[in-house]
This record gives C-alpha cells, structure tokens and sequence, in this order.
C-alpha cells in the first residue's frame, strides 16, 4: 500500500473526469465521458500514478450515436462499443443491462448520464463514494455505490433506483452491479463456479468460459443448490495454464440475495472481453416504482488477487468476519452444538430430551438443541407445521422444566423453526387457507408436505412475529436454527394489485431479513443458524443476517470434504456447521464403514456438532467422543479465526489436506485425510502455507508420540510426512511458534 499519509481509496481527477478506487493491492477506474455516461476503464493491481492513464490511451470515449452500421465509427470502435459502468437497456446496448424500465407512456428505454458524486465513511468506518446518474428525458435516477474494502482487495456495489416524477415506472430488470475484465489475447478466461443438488451442495466447478452468455442462476426464490451466487474467472491459456491455488491472477465475487437471483457472464472473443452482471432475477419480475419510491438492489462484493483461488477465499472470509457477520456474535466462538434430530427424527419427548441432554454434557456438548417435532401435534411431517405451540403431548409442563435441566448442565438452549411454510394439516392452514401463495384453481404442490406462506401480506409476517417473540420471550433460548425445505411453486398472490404481484419474490426474501433483524434487536442474546434443505440458502444475504450456515443435509464425513471444499470457496469456515453422526449405526450414508477420527477430523473444519444416538454410545466411544471435543476447543481459535489454506483437494487424488494458521502465524494446525490406500502409492509430502519463514514450530501428530521443532521456512519449502494408514485414515497436525 501507498504510505498511510497520501494513501487514499477514493480519489476522483476533476479535469479527467474519473474514479480510482484504490486497495492495498489493486486498483479500480472508471470515469465521466463527454456525453455524461459512467465507463469502465480497468481493474486489476495497483496503478500508482495517474498521469500515465491518458498516455497509455486509458480515456472514455463518447458512445457513437445515429447510424452505427457508418464505416468510419465501426472503425474507431473495432466492432465493440465504450463498455458502462452500470449499462442500462437502450441504444446499441446488446449485452445484459443492469436496468430496463418502462415509463407510464410506453416509452422503454433509457439514457443515464451523471449528474452528482459524492464521498463518505460507510459502515464499519469504510470509505464510500455514490455517484447518482438521471435519465435525460424522464424522471428517474440511479445512486451507484461503491464501498471500498482496502485491506481486502474488495469492493462492495449496490445501486438505488429513484422515481422522481408523478407516475408510477415499472422496474423489469434491476441488477447490482455490472463487472468488466480486462481485456486480452492468446488465451481465455476460465470460470469457477458451485453446482449441485440436495445432498450434493456446493460442488466445485471450473472450465473454460465459452463464447456468449453464461447463466448462474436461481428462479426458486431461494437460493438453491443448484447453483451458488458466486464467481470466479481466471485467465487460462494453453502453455502456462491458469491460476492455481495460490499463485495467478483471480477475479472474483459474491451477490447478497437469498431469493431467485441470476450472475450472467458475457464473452466476446478477439480480443476476449468478459462481463459480469448480477443481482436479483428478472424473470417473472416485475415492480411498480410509485413516485416517490426507491429499489434498492442488494450488494455484489468481488475483488482481484494475483495470489490465486486461495487468497481469494482467504479476503471473502475475512470480509465476513470483520465486516459482514451480525457484530453482536461475529467474534465470539460458535459452540459445539448436539442436535437430535439424526437420532430421534420425531420420535422424542420430554424424558428422553433430559436423557440426551446428560450424555451431552457429559461428552462437553456446549449447545444442547431440539430440531422439528417440538411443537402442535408433529409426529411426523404431514401435521402442524405452523402451529408454533408447545406439543402438548410431548411437553405436557412446557419446554422450562427441559431448558432449566439443559442450564444446570452448563449448556445453552436451542431449538428449530421452519416460518415461512404450513401443512394442510394444521390449525394456521384451517384459519387462513388464504396465507399460502397459490394460483386458484391449480393443484399445489408439497415439498416435504409443506406448502408456502406468503410473506408479502403484512398479516402473515406479523403473526410470525408474534409467535417467535412468544417462542423467545417465554423461554431462555439461547439459540434459533430457521429452516425452509422447499422451494417456491405457483408463486401467486392474486388479492394484491396485478401490477404488484409479481413483487412478492422481493417482498418475500426483504420480509424474512426484517424478522430476523427485529428479532435479533430485541434478543440479541440469541444466535441464529440458517437452514434450507441443507446448503439452498448459502449467499452473503443470509451471512448478513444469520451467524452460521448448514452446508448440506449430507453428513457423510467423505462426501463433507467435497462440500466443505466448495463452501470454503467463498464462505468462512467459521460459519460452516459440520456434524459428527452415525446415519446407519456403524456405517454411513454410503455404506461406508469409518473410523471415529476420519468423522471428527471432517467435521472439525468448521463449526463442530454432534448428531449421534448418544444412547448407543459405549462407555469406549463415549470417552473418545470427549477427547475428540476437547481437542477441538483448544484449536477452535485456529479453526474458526484463521486463514484456511486448501493444500490439496479431494476431487484431486486419494490426500486431502487444510490448514489453518492464526493471523499472528504463531499457531497453526493442518487437517489430513486419506480415502484409499494402495501399496504401489508412495508417500504423500504436503508443504505447508502461511508461517513465518524465521520463526521455529513445534509441531506434533506426524507421527504418534513424535514432536519435532522445524523452521516454518522448511515446513514451507520441504513439507511435512504425516503417518496415515489404511483406508479412510486422517491425522490433525498441531504446530505451535516457540
């Protein structure tokens, strides 16, 4: 970084009429053309003095205007046009607009040139500009936000859509924001993105960006595992390759929406040029913007590293940590959790909850949680979903008797919810049949025998309110995991105005934002977990408003390393709950046979929980299960604190291995798991990441009994041996500065 005196991360030249937006290590440039349109100019690492812009040709240019099939403008623009900094729909604009609108006369175009800047201090004390653009005929403007994140490497972009006039616009596409790559020959951006289904969330994707448009995309209303909000695009040409984990050059990015949202990439080839534009999705999307009235889009946070995938992943972790996560539970531990819901489904009462919760203690469970079941009359998934009353047959006394005894215990308390759904069966659902979106006539269809509340009526978010208050106010519940298991179908709400019906996928996501928030200002005691299907509501929207995540309803500890793998790409370990369980006695979900520390090891990487019948524990297990936890707590500020280097990937042969080092690189561990052993298969030697090159580590668990003190310059150049036998074996590497 420049010196701390003149360093500046916004700074605009007035006679050149542009940006530069300015991090520890990269730049970003944009700039006022002649005709008042915001362009592009670059993005990458640091450009340090500015006076080199305009002579190595980096200036706006004036978008041509009239006939553009004319000789001489094809020549002066080579066939490609001035590239936007936030394009909207009109002219010879081809690509994917960031807005399209159309005005109470018909008229659906739109020409945005600028009209004002300004600079702030944002939130958490970090630098803001907003440039605001206006149509030049009708009444609308757009305030482009630009909050810079320098020690990060990233930039946060939001846009604010204003109706300034008398008649109402109707909004059709609304995007965040709108990236431009750099532009280059011999070779071809290639992409990285998260794929999937239920039980196989978060599955890493990579392949050469080909020409046209390439759509990342949720139409559910829910984020999905199908696909992640997330990007990354490294340039790949035929004799060096592309980037690798820590080494080349990585644009990357993030959207904070939990409900349909669409990231599309757009590639033109000779010379190759990439776009990026994200944000809510347009399809079936429609908003009335009453005068008066402001969209606002939610942030799209990306940035550039030169150091590879892993420094990418490290800067969005961190961005989450210091900056992203509620403030009230961002830098405290997350406890290690028992949830029974593995063990017990719907069969569980209120004796066997006190049973459960003294074998927790006893193993040192820190959060003791019940899952679905403990409310109406829910014996299995067909019934009271929606009735959020306390089973009466389960709990005859309440939950205080269960809750006071989890206390004593010294554990907190939590407990599961799934609002914004109902069964058919249920007193809410015999109320008000009306709650529910749905087209009248048309069948509806049932995800796990839940049907949708519509969260755009004011009448059905209040009544959730009213009963998670009641929930919380009554109980001492330390701890909500919100849930939702399915996915939006016959999205109709056919009491409101037609033009406002198709609002309901933003009014739905913004409704349950504002509960969380309302609730968690009053209990701000309380943490929060989001949950859909496992991993289908994984995006910085939740990270904004939950502490922590499910990654997927898959526990196999096998299967965990290529999901863990592929949350970690862009979320922080910190918020990824990993369960220890034993799905079918002593084998797993695939039918795999697995030792116990291959199970703990997995799911240590992240936020550690158990899920096992602590019933069928033998007195042997039980006192493994003990040591397994409390080593985790002593690493647990590593895990959960530091950065995570990837050295090798599962989906790259039989060694998986991470590691984690403290910011102050004075301790580190390093996870190593090994899924099948052959004899001619020589031993596997991993050089580590991220320690101080001259400081010296002890370092055990390479081998049992052994400790050894080593320079973390050899640990990084020559690597560590670790002892591992057999199929699915895995060992825990401790180091230690001394």
């Amino acid at each position: 970084m420049e010196n701390e005196k003149t360093f500046q991360p916004i700074r605009y030249f007035e006679e050149a009429g542009f940006w530069l937006l300015s991090t520890e290590n990269t730049s970003y440039l944009f700039g006022r053309a002649s005709d008042g349109r915001l362009q592009h100019l670059y993005w990458g690492e640091t450009l340090s003095d500015p006076d080199d812009f305009a002579a190595l040709g980096l200036e706006t240019q004036t978008a041509p205007s009239g006939d553009y099939d004319d000789i001489a403008v094809r020549l002066q623009f080579k066939g490609s046009l001035p590239v936007e900094e936030y394009p909207a729909w009109g002219d010879f604009l081809y690509n994917e607009p960031c807005l399209k609108a159309t005005f109470a006369d018909g008229v659906r175009d739109l020409h945005l040139v600028y009209a004002s800047h300004s600079q702030e201090t944002g939130p958490e004390g970090l630098p803001l500009l907003k440039v605001t653009l206006k149509d030049t005929l009708y009444p609308l403007e757009v305030d482009l936000f630009h909050r810079v994140v320098p020690g990060l490497d990233l930039l946060e972009r939001w846009s604010v859509v204003r109706n300034t006039g008398s008649s109402p616009i109707d909004l059709e596409t609304v995007l965040s924001a709108g990236w431009h790559l750099p532009t280059r020959n011999q070779g071809s951006y290639r992409l990285t993105h998260l794929t999937g289904r239920w039980f196989a969330d978060s599955r890493v994707r990579r392949a050469l960006l080909p020409d046209g448009k390439t759509t990342l995309e949720s139409r559910r209303n829910i984020t999905s595992a199908e696909a992640n909000p997330f990007f990354a695009l490294d340039w790949w040409d035929p004799e060096n390759g592309g980037a690798s984990e820590e080494t080349g050059e990585v644009w990357f990015g993030a959207l904070g929406w939990s409900g349909s949202w669409k990231i599309t990439l757009e590639r033109a080839s000779e010379p190759e040029r990439v776009y990026v534009a994200g944000g809510i999705n347009d399809f079936d999307f429609r908003w009335q913007l009453a005068p008066g009235e402001e969209f606002v889009t939610p942030p799209f946070t990306a940035g550039f590293t030169p150091k590879g995938f892993g420094q990418a992943s490290r800067n969005l972790h961190r961005y989450q940590l210091d900056y992203l996560l509620p403030r009230a539970h961002a830098n405290k531990p997350r406890k290690v959790v028992y949830n029974s819901w593995e063990a017990a489904f719907f069969d569980f009462n209120e004796a066997k909850q006190f049973e459960m919760a003294e074998r927790a203690a006893r193993l040192g469970v820190e959060l003791f949680v019940i899952d679905d079941g403990w409310f109406g009359h829910r014996f299995s998934d067909r019934v009271s979903l929606g009735d959020w009353y306390v089973s009466p047959e389960k709990f005859p006394n309440g939950l205080g008797p269960l809750i006071r005894r989890v206390n004593e215990l010294g554990m907190d308390f939590g407990i599961w919810v799934e609002p914004e759904s109902v069964n058919a069966d249920s007193d809410l659902y015999r109320q008000h049949p009306d709650w529910i979106y749905q087209f009248p006539g048309r069948p509806h269809n049932e995800v796990r025998r839940a049907r949708i509340l519509n969260l755009a009526k004011p009448e059905v978010v209040a009544y959730l309110y009213d009963c998670l208050d009641r929930l919380l106010g009554e109980n001492n519940i330390s701890y909500i995991k919100w849930d939702f298991n399915r996915p939006i179908t016959e999205p109709g709400w056919l009491d409101a105005p037609p033009e406002r019906q198709r609002e309901m996928y933003v009014r739905h996501v913004r409704a349950v934002y504002d509960l969380v928030d309302r609730l968690r200002a009053k209990y701000p005691a309380v943490v929060w977990e989001a949950c859909s299907s496992g991993g289908a509501r994984l995006d910085l929207g939740t990270m904004r408003h939950f502490d922590q995540t499910w990654p997927s309803d898959n526990t196999d500890p096998f299967d965990r390393l290529f999901i863990q793998e592929g949350y970690s790409l862009a979320y922080a370990p910190k918020t990824m709950v990993a369960w220890v369980t034993d799905s079918n006695g002593s084998r797993d979900i695939n039918n795999q046979a697995l030792n116990l520390p291959f199970r703990f090891h997995s799911a240590m990487t992240g936020a550690l929980g158990l899920g096992d019948d602590l019933t069928r524990y033998t007195p042997e297990r039980e006192q493994a299960v003990i040591e397994f936890v409390r080593e985790y707590k002593e690493i647990r500020p590593i895990v959960q604190e530091g950065a995570l280097y990837r050295l090798l990937s599962p989906r790259s042969g039989p060694i998986a291995a991470l590691q984690y080092v403290l910011p102050d690189r004075s301790e580190a561990v390093v996870f190593v798991f090994r899924h099948t052993e052959h004899y001619w298969q020589a031993a596997t030697r991993i050089r580590l990441q991220g320690l101080d090159p001259a400081r010296r580590y002890r370092v055990t668990g390479l081998k049992a009994g052994q400790e050894i003190k080593v320079s973390g310059q050899s640990l990084m150049s020559l690597g560590i041996l670790p002892e591992l036998s057999g199929h699915f074996a895995s060992t825990l590497v401790k180091l230690k500065a001394v």
